[in-house]
């Protein structure tokens, strides 16, 4: 299955979308934000995301992180704004919303994909809403079973949504390696036949590069100018000599993930009648002398008759005179 997300496709057979996860590294500050879509551009990054929320909208005045997600506010102007920075220098641009308002603030932006965040893989009202603008929706299940993926899945379905990527995640900041569990995406993929990718939340960037071998067909990563900015994300995040490197090196895997067909590539084939044997005469053989076991030896190069027609020889007479060393060909044996 593959799904259109603007210009590149998602599945397999496609290459892998990278997004740069911005999300609220941007500290509050669009210039920031557009320091943030550049860097992930000249870094390779398919796409571009940034959460989008009216913080009153989505948290408790009550919770400690009120004042806090406040504080990293973009309003609906800068949204706008940074969308189409990111349409100008050519980067996908996608937003999580993080409260129904948003819904329809960025379906009029147009953005070419939903993001919805693992913690809101139960926030049904925002599924449907969201599964209603008829947008690709990518789905991230950090903290869920596969049960309640699959009752998700069928939510934005049964509301319209018909292109639902799934990411892998672990909502743990950062995530230690033993919880990480690649193997999921397999799982994933196998009992849901739609496409799934990984959202990161590892320091480094090994475990988003070996998910590409398992088969993510999305990865997600944070994305920082500077892990040592102040907020939340950053010391977690990829800087961008980071995330360069991670694209790369995800390339690079599929490359060599290759096709799957086994057959000789194209640099083997020279090697191949260096590497291999022919049938070679052990000692001098005279004309009309029957081909024994006792006459010929197996040696490279591959040049002359192969092992593997060895019982096809025995017993066949050379119709002229072989000297030690030299290689038997097909035409060197009488035909009876």
């Amino acid at each position: 299955m593959k799904i259109k997300i603007d210009d590149k496709y998602v599945g397999d057979g496609f290459p892998t979308f990278i997004i740069a996860e911005g999300g609220l590294n941007h500290n509050g500050d669009i210039d920031i934000g557009k320091e943030l879509i550049k860097e992930a551009k000249k870094c390779g990054a398919d796409a571009i995301k940034f959460q989008s929320y009216h913080t009153e909208e989505f948290i408790s005045k009550k919770s400690e992180y009120y004042e806090l997600f406040k504080s990293l506010e973009l309003s609906e102007k800068e949204f706008y704004e940074l969308k189409k920075y990111a349409e100008k220098i050519g980067i996908v641009f996608i937003s999580t919303p993080l409260d129904l308002k948003y819904v329809n603030i960025l379906n009029k932006m147009d953005v070419p994909a939903f993001k919805i965040a693992s913690g809101d893989l139960t926030f049904y009202p925002l599924l449907e809403k969201v599964a209603k603008t008829g947008k690709p929706v990518i789905l991230s299940t950090g903290m869920s079973d596969i049960g309640e993926i699959w009752e998700a899945v069928k939510v934005l379905k049964n509301n319209g949504c018909k292109d639902i990527i799934l990411l892998h995640c672990v909502s743990s900041y950062p995530t230690p390696y033993e919880e990480v569990n690649l193997n999921v995406i397999k799982t994933m993929k196998n009992i849901l036949n739609i496409p799934v990718g990984y959202s990161d939340h590892t320091l480094g960037i090994l475990a988003p590069v070996s998910s590409v071998v398992v088969g993510a067909n999305v990865i997600e990563k944070h994305f920082t100018l500077d892990k040592n900015m102040e907020g939340p994300d950053h010391t977690l995040s990829a800087d961008p000599e980071e995330f360069k490197k991670m694209v790369e090196d995800i390339r690079l895997i599929e490359k060599m993930l290759g096709t799957g067909e086994k057959m000789p590539t194209p640099s083997e084939k020279g090697v191949i009648s260096e590497a291999r044997r022919s049938i070679v005469a052990n000692c001098d053989i005279k004309k009309d002398e029957y081909i024994s076991l006792d006459n010929i030896t197996f040696k490279r190069p591959a040049k002359g008759i192969e092992p593997k027609y060895l019982n096809i020889i025995l017993n066949k007479k050379v119709k002229n005179d072989k000297k030690e060393d030299e290689l038997i060909y097909w035409n060197d044996l009488l035909e009876e």
